[in-house]
């Protein structure tokens, strides 16, 4: 059967790679099978005490299952999903790219193509880095569930103390554009289990030596509870954490206003309550892009990109940058520089965009251009409003 023998040959071509040390990673996609929350599966080598092994990361729509197996039960396991549960493979090595796909009709297909210059990485279980945040004697990072008593990160933790720490390189950096004062005022709206929220406020006051208080806000009030317990055990007298709301928060004085992956127009709400503030500094990662795409969906404006618009996958995709593109413009007209960049690779998620906002000077000329480039916006793709310029008043 032709789906058998491309699949076979791919296992083939991964544990040779495998096997004499050139595997870099590989990925399953298209997923058929019976579990209604699975989208992906992305495998990487480990060692384990010294053996070594595969890590296979099962990626959830609202969640990530990382599971430890030998080489043999993988290939297994590529045996019973290629072809069937996975449509879609993609083994990379330092030699080269190779693509199995299912197609439509029926027919296996088997894609190979030469590569350069990639080497293979590290089975190191946790490579010595130097990170802004060490995983060493921080007993919040333990509590967390981050670190073991002696401060090794757990294995199905690396992916979150590396987004961890890749979130604190990028707010150093910014915040050294702004140039704080002794005192910083922080707002995390949304702040959830307080990850990011800890080691932000670690970083401040321990590696910057600044005075910073820093609230998180959630509105679960067992997250809430968890972690001002978690901060009083950590002697981190200046971080708090407050039930609540993002819209029912008082932000006046805050000069730093975060939001990670608040959803939908609970970004609007963030981003206003830093202009508000007057916020040196507004971060936010959005995420949910619901109320741009539905009037998208329902004016079905007629432009020079309707050819994408009319496939699902382009809409969202197009709601979300026009979503973004306008919160930057809002964010412009009231004096902000703004940048738009990856976060985090989409390899760990796709909602993987951060909005930047650094307070600046504005004047009337920029302020009637950013209107008039929001006033196109809307009329090309026929928005009648954005909710953060509702928000906003403009």
């Amino acid at each position: 059967m032709n789906v058998t023998e491309k699949a076979r040959e791919f296992i083939s071509e991964t544990s040779d790679s495998l096997h004499n040390g050139t595997f870099v990673k590989l990925s399953l996609g298209n997923y058929r099978g019976p579990d209604d929350t699975l989208k992906n599966i992305y495998i990487k080598p480990i060692l384990i005490k010294k053996e070594p092994r595969l890590s296979l990361t099962y990626r959830h729509k609202t969640r990530d299952i990382a599971k430890n197996h030998t080489f043999e039960e993988v290939e297994q396991m590529l045996l019973q999903w290629l072809g069937n549960d996975f449509r879609v493979a993609t083994l990379q090595t330092v030699n080269s790219d190779t693509l199995f796909e299912m197609h439509p009709s029926g027919k296996a297909t088997l894609k190979k193509k030469a590569v350069s210059g990639r080497e293979a990485p590290s089975l190191s279980h946790d490579k010595a880095k130097n990170r802004l945040i060490a995983p060493a004697e921080k007993g919040y990072l333990f509590d967390l569930k981050i670190t073991d008593q002696q401060g090794n990160v757990f294995h199905n933790a690396q992916d979150k103390f590396r987004q961890i720490n890749h979130y604190i390189d990028i707010l150093s950096s910014l915040i050294r554009e702004i140039g704080p004062g002794r005192q910083v005022r922080v707002a995390d709206m949304g702040s959830g289990k307080g990850y990011l929220t800890f080691a932000l406020y670690d970083y401040l006051r321990n590696v910057l030596q600044l005075d910073p208080q820093v609230t998180g806000i959630e509105f679960r009030n067992d997250l809430v509870t968890l972690c001002n317990e978690i901060a009083r055990k950590a002697g981190f007298e200046g971080l708090s954490f407050r039930e609540g709301t993002i819209d029912q928060f008082d932000a006046a004085g805050t000069n730093i206003l975060i939001a990670l992956h608040a959803c939908d127009t609970a970004t609007d709400d963030a981003i206003f309550k830093g202009i508000q503030a007057e916020s040196d500094l507004i971060v936010v990662a959005p995420c949910c892009h619901k109320q741009i795409r539905r009037q998208i969906e329902q004016h079905k404006a007629e432009n020079d990109v309707s050819f994408l618009t009319r496939h699902g996958i382009f809409l969202e995709r197009q709601a979300e940058m026009v979503t973004d593109g306008i919160r930057a413009l809002v964010l412009e007209y009231f004096g902000y520089k703004t940048k738009v960049f990856e976060f985090i690779s989409d390899a760990h998620t796709p909602k993987n965009v951060l909005i930047v906002g650094t307070k600046g000077n504005r004047s009337e000329k920029s302020q009637a251009a950013a209107l008039e480039k929001i006033r196109e916006a809307k009329q090309f793709f026929g928005i009648e409003y954005h909710h953060l310029e509702r928000l906003a008043g403009i």
